[in-house]
């Protein structure tokens, strides 16, 4: 009776293992797609590029760096804000939730030239 009882014990104990590998197969075939990454350098007085055409819905992780000196990246109407440091990769993931043009700029003075550094993000659906 013992024995009928270990296995009856190992073979439910197998099926869940089975049961839970399959539901982590089946989940990860519906995860979410992987970020796009978007390389953007802040130099005086512009960013390159400074035209970014982005899809709806794309996962996307935008990666400043500046050659020069501080910087900063500010998108309001997709409430986005960065501080770019010389030296370092400054990392703003994000997800685009609705499609339009929307303006960026640089919010931290670098010089004069400094009213001139923008540009646009393009969502499209």
């Amino acid at each position: 009776m013992l024995q009928r009882r270990q296995l009856s014990a190992a073979l439910a104990v197998g099926t869940l293992g089975l049961a839970c590998g399959g539901l982590r197969w089946a989940s990860a075939q519906t995860a979410a797609p992987a970020a796009r990454h978007i390389a953007i350098v802040a130099r005086k007085f512009v960013f390159l590029p400074n035209q970014i055409t982005l899809k709806l819905g794309e996962p996307v992780v935008l990666e400043f760096t500046a050659p020069e000196v501080v910087m900063g990246f500010f998108a309001p109407d997709l409430q986005l804000r960065a501080v770019i440091v010389p030296g370092e990769v400054a990392q703003l993931p994000f997800v685009p939730q609705r499609a339009g043009q929307f303006d960026f700029l640089c919010d931290i003075f670098c010089g004069d030239g400094h009213e001139g550094m923008n540009g646009t993000i393009t969502v499209v659906a």
